[in-house]
């Protein structure tokens, strides 16, 4: 094959123009992204139940629809909070490999399903689903800088000019706003409801009769008479839009002629349909939005088109109106893809240096220069067939394919340099003579690694895309590769290389090339004497093999582990909690105090409130901080700056419980980081059973030192008034029930009459008493119903009020009631060790019939530390079986696998240290962890530890099978191949020098990688330089002493793919 592209070398190098033309093609337009496709499709179903409490919206909604739910196919796993406002959400999170559009049909099928059993309310109100992730990407606030504007002018103008343009983007899957929707308030006066005789359903039945859209029909439709001339579409007035027009609502005509109209009992005016939240911006009073998207939207593309709506609303804005991006995590993506972007070119540049100080000739460099183009550009190709995404994992890939890429060509390269120089042939003669030795060699490492990389591909889960992505990017490039330096490496190589050609001899550059010369010259004579003498004295290298694979053993134990590193994101949030039944005036005054102290910590750059929703004691900041660029110290990294929030905010708000936190890292595992537990209730405790079950467990994790910032927002504590319905006495009476139920609902809790239409669209109608009738339990006493007689009776003649607790919200899980529970690792803890702690904390705490669920990305990472297990074995196996088929052969697999123990012992070791050290100057480890970037870097060790191997097994097999001693054979083996092992070993090491010292955005990734491909391959090459000999003679004697003891005939090698 080769000797075809040696003769016709532009036809060789026509193919790699055609692939790299097609892998430019398709990088320019592929889409960006910070990972693969791993959100899970997710389904949120909301409604609610107006004036109803948690442990009411728990019973007739939550349960009614999550019994119809739990068949639906591909679910994972569904959570739900019902809350003391009366709200319902509902998060179904179906497995990776599901169609989400399906998956929202058939939950709002199933929902449907149940809607008949809803309460009436519920049925009016509706069932909301949406396909979005559960956390926010983009959070931004409008508000006015002078005050000019309230919060109900803020959310109509975001409604009507930004939000529902942003909902329409495609891949937006939610729009959160933090502010309640643009409605008519009625405020009654219930005492002068009473003397008019006059009660609350006589108001809402009037509201219904006298708003009302009406037709009217047509004046003048057929049949006519002939004579009609003119055809008129008639319209009535029935639908109100004005407070005017409501006021002027008939109530109630007396016998003398007089009219009791609305306005006589109520104030009438435009606003919100609740204030139970509040938002504001670096102090200023706005209106929060969160941005979520569908499952399968692409972040950057989305996000992009986001910025341009509300950009292009900026510029017809009011006086007085702007808006602030808080959060927006395509920053994040950005900044990491272009860290990753350049630590490609250093990592090039770098290769380039190492090829040339070896090789010390242009002419040689430039030939493996010219095949990373090729091989890097052209995989680039293949994400169009495969649907590949340019993220983080797949330019991880390519930055770690640089050195492999090029060391191909350097072998071939080295090897027609030794027959030019040695043989005294010319170019051409050298490189056939060369490709006639080395393509074996080459075919068996591309097909190694591609055995070693493949089966990765095939694990599934959110471990598994996050290891196929990389590991089929790596194949790719290593196959083209492989095929380049059969093609257009030896077709370079008969064209520029010159047998007369020198190394570079004058000059500072001469000068330091001889003198490396030198050195290495005496490094091989001292390397070949140590080679022979550990091939003497085999039992040391039997027990070196030993201890490091115990140490490899001991490192993985004591190194933390994780999912994913923790990233500084460029933003935190804070959750403040009150105590049970704080208002939400008093909840705003400490959440307005806190933000106003973050704002002073440097490196700070915004800060968001929202106080409120849907309980009253509960509020969150959303705190912005400044670039990378401009936090380049690690005093100014995002786990510094919480650091000096828990010392300097936290101790300041002793009334509260206040925890900040982290985002999570992997897009689609919640908003919070952390780790979230899930107390399932299997035996149907009662709230207080509950709630002390729960108090129990977050004592006990607070206890662990591994564990901090440990939470619950399960309360049972909070207070509310348990009202007992003399219903004797309602009888006898005459009065209605379901009257009574309605004036206490609408009294307290505000009733949905009806919709009015304004601005083009429409908007509720909410009855209430007016603030002073209902700040009070006692408040009965204005409240009255009718009884049969026509009299006016007292509500709290009826009623009997009493004091009692209850929960502020209930939260379930996969149908079953269950209580949340979130922390984070401690400093210099993992989320591996916080979670093995929580779990043992709850264990040790809990009652029988209780057991623990994992969710979000906690529970991806319970579940990838068995697929991480699996796919190093995956590997060793694939690699064994491809190694065996290649040299027809059992024994001589062993030769290369032998040493990857020491590249893994290398990685893992590396990882430990530096986490050691980085944690002894108070550095940041978050990167040198066990985590899915330390174990792909594992996996690409097994991979380089292997291809070094193999150059020497190789070569000392071909010598053996001409009859040479092997005891000489391998010493020959490794003196020849002792340059091109170094020359490869050094562009795989210096190659990833970039990554193991990265920093700025997404350097906990980066760092992770590249200091387990670093340490793993120096620790790898330095020992293997002297045990691959060693082990060649070793599993030769072992395959001798076996066939031997067996009696069993030996299968020759038959030297079927390598034949030279």
């Amino acid at each position: 094959m080769s000797s075809f592209f040696i003769r016709r070398p532009i036809f060789a190098i026509v193919i790699s123009i055609i692939i790299v033309i097609l892998g430019a093609l398709s990088l320019l337009s592929l889409p960006i992204a910070q990972y693969p496709q791993i959100s899970p499709p997710t389904v949120n179903l909301s409604t609610t139940y107006t004036g109803a409490n948690a442990t009411i919206v728990n019973q007739t909604v939550a349960q009614v629809i999550e019994d119809q739910l739990k068949g639906v196919d591909d679910m994972s796993y569904m959570s739900s909070t019902s809350s003391n406002d009366g709200s319902y959400s509902l998060s179904v999170v179906f497995s990776l490999d599901s169609d989400g559009n399906t998956d929202a049909i058939n939950v709002q099928n199933d929902a449907n399903l149940a809607k008949n059993s809803l309460p009436s309310d519920v049925q009016t109100q509706g069932l909301t689903v949406r396909r979005s992730s559960g956390d926010m990407v983009l959070m931004a606030n409008l508000y006015s800088p002078n005050g000019t504007y309230n919060q109900a002018f803020l959310k109509n103008y975001a409604d009507i000019y930004l939000l529902d343009k942003i909902q329409r983007i495609d891949g937006v899957g939610n729009v959160n706003t933090f502010g309640s929707s643009y409605a008519m308030r009625v405020w009654l006066n219930p005492e002068k409801l009473a003397e008019r005789g006059l009660t609350v359903s006589d108001v809402v039945s009037a509201i219904k009769e006298q708003n009302m859209s009406a037709p009217a029909g047509t004046i003048g439709s057929l049949p006519a008479p002939a004579t009609q001339e003119k055809q008129y579409s008639a319209k009535v007035e029935g639908q109100l839009t004005t407070p005017e027009q409501f006021g002027n609502i008939i109530l109630k005509s007396a016998s003398n002629g007089q009219f009791v109209y609305l306005k006589d009992v109520a104030n009438i005016q435009t606003g919100t349909q609740n204030e139970s939240s509040n938002s504001k911006i670096n102090g200023k009073t706005g209106i929060g939005f969160g941005i979520q998207l569908s499952s399968d939207a692409n972040a950057l593309d989305t996000i992009t088109e986001v910025k341009k709506v509300l950009d292009q609303a900026k510029e017809t804005f009011p006086p007085d109106l702007d808006y602030t991006i808080v959060m927006d995590n395509t920053n994040f993506i950005n900044a990491s893809i272009n860290e990753v972007k350049d630590t490609f070119v250093e990592s090039l540049l770098l290769v380039i240096l190492v090829v040339f100080v070896f090789l010390q000739k242009w002419r040689t460099t430039l030939i493996p220069v010219l095949a990373v183009p090729v091989s890097i550009v052209g995989t680039f190709a293949s994400f169009k067939i495969l649907d590949f995404t340019i993220n983080t994992l797949t330019l991880f890939a390519m930055v770690l394919a640089i050195g492999l890429v090029v060391d191909d060509a350097i072998v071939v390269i080295e090897n027609v340099e030794e027959h030019m120089s040695k043989d005294k042939l010319s170019a051409k003669d050298a490189t056939e003579a060369a490709m006639k030795e080395v393509q074996g060699p080459i075919i068996a490492t591309t097909a190694v690694l591609a055995s070693i990389f493949i089966p990765v591909a095939f694990i599934g889960g959110v471990t598994g895309v996050l290891y196929k992505q990389f590991a089929v990017t790596i194949t790719i490039s290593v196959v083209i590769s492989a095929f380049v330096a059969l093609t257009l490496t030896p077709a370079l190589c008969g064209i520029l290389l010159k047998p007369d050609d020198k190394a570079i001899q004058a000059g500072p550059l001469g000068a330091f090339f001889r003198g490396f010369n030198r050195a290495f010259d005496h490094f091989k004579d001292r390397y070949t004497g140590k080679v022979g003498w550990m091939i003497r004295h085999l039992k040391y290298a039997a027990v070196f093999l030993i201890l490091v694979t115990g140490l490899m053993g001991i490192c993985y134990q004591v190194l933390p582990s994780t999912f994913v590193p923790d990233e500084d994101q460029g933003y935190f949030m804070a959750s403040i909690t009150m105590p049970e039944g704080t208002s939400l005036n008093q909840t705003i005054k400490t959440v307005d105090a806190a933000a106003e102290e973050t704002r002073q910590i440097p490196g700070v750059k915004d800060v968001m409130t929202h106080a409120g929703g849907s309980t009253s004691n509960t509020g969150n900041l959303y705190v912005a901080l400044e670039n990378w660029d401009d936090r380049q110290s690690n005093d100014l990294s995002a786990e510094s700056i919480i650091a000096k929030f828990n010392k300097t905010v936290v101790p300041n708000h002793p009334e509260a419980r206040v925890a900040a936190f982290n985002p999570s890292s992997l897009p689609g595992m919640g908003q919070e980081g952390g780790w979230t537990m899930q107390l399932m209730d299997n035996t149907g405790l009662s709230d207080t059973e509950l709630g002390n079950a729960a108090n129990q467990v977050v004592a006990a994790c607070s206890q662990r030192p591994e564990l901090s910032g440990v939470r619950t927002s399960y309360a049972t504590n909070t207070p509310s008034v348990a009202y007992t319905v003399d219903r004797e006495k309602i009888k006898n009476l005459g009065i209605e029930l379901s009257d009574v139920f309605t004036a206490l609902q609408t009294n307290f809790g505000g009733s949905s009459v009806n919709d009015f239409t304004q601005f083009g669209r429409s908007y509720k109608v909410i009855v209430q008493a007016d603030t002073s009738y209902r700040s009070q339990a006692d408040s009965l006493k204005f409240i009255s119903v009718k009884s049969s007689s026509g009299k006016m009776v007292p509500l709290d003649t009826l009623l009997t009020s009493s004091m009692t607790t209850g929960p502020s919200s209930i939260t379930r899980f996969n149908g079953v009631r269950s209580v949340t529970i979130q922390g984070s690792a401690a400093s210099g803890y993992s989320s591996g060790e916080a979670m093995a702690a929580a779990e043992e904390a709850a264990k040790s705490v809990m009652p029988t019939g209780m057991t623990i669920e994992w969710s979000g990305q906690s529970r991806e990472e319970s579940t990838s530390s068995s697929s991480t297990t699996k796919i190093l074995i995956m590997a060793l196996v694939f690699a064994f079986l491809c190694l065996a088929a290649l040299y027809e052969s059992w024994s001589m697999p062993f030769a290369v696998l032998f040493t990857v123990p020491t590249g893994i012992f290398g990685a893992v070791g590396s990882e430990y240290i530096i986490r050691q050290l980085a944690t002894l100057f108070n550095a940041n480890t978050s990167g040198f962890l066990n985590s899915v970037y330390m174990q792909i870097g594992v996996i690409m060790i097994i991979g380089l530890a292997a291809k070094n191997a193999i150059l020497i097994v190789e070569f000392a097999k071909e010598r053996v099978d001409k009859g040479i001693d092997p005891m000489e054979a391998v010493v020959i083996a490794s003196k020849l191949r002792l340059r091109p092992i170094l020359m490869t070993a050094f562009t795989a090491i210096i190659g990833c020098l970039p990554l193991a010292f990265a920093s700025g955005a997404g350097a906990g990734a980066r760092c992770g990688m590249g200091v387990a491909v670093v340490g793993g391959m120096t620790f790898a090459t330095l020992c293997g330089l002297l045990l691959i000999p060693a082990f060649y003679i070793i599993s030769e004697k072992m395959a001798r002493n076996f066939w031997k003891a067996t009696g069993l005939k030996r299968i020759k090698f038959k030297y079927l793919m390598l034949r030279r």
